[in-house]
């Protein structure tokens, strides 16, 4: 399954929608903070993320997943990104960190190379 972590409404239901025209089962959640409560860390085989959120961004989450030894391959979205932020993300483990707005073929691609790693 895909997790999507956005607290853009019209974003999550277009990369939700993106993923299922595919055949991706895709969960969305509105805050890293409601992933994280889901308790579906552990059934997620790649995580779509937005960097910036209130309260916990998509850098933090993926720290907090880190530390919890649950490495989830994670691509990061943002609208906001430079190059210092990608480096931290690419460091950190994410698999990929694209600026939007994105190309959905190249999203696609990224999730499913997620998925097989």
């Amino acid at each position: 399954m895909v997790a999507i972590v956005d607290d853009d409404d019209l974003m999550r239901s277009a990369l939700q929608g993106l993923l299922k025209s595919v055949g991706l089962p895709a969960q969305a959640f509105a805050s890293a903070e409601e992933f994280l409560k889901s308790g579906q860390q552990h059934e997620v085989g790649c995580l779509v993320a937005d960097i910036r959120m209130p309260g916990m961004s998509g850098l933090e989450l993926q720290a907090k997943l880190n530390a919890d030894e649950c490495r989830i391959p994670t691509i990061f979205i943002t609208a906001h990104g430079d190059e210092k932020m990608r480096m931290q993300a690419l460091r950190a483990g994410a698999v990929e960190f694209m600026a939007k707005p994105f190309d959905d073929e190249a999203l696609l691609e990224s999730v499913r190379a997620a998925l097989e790693s």
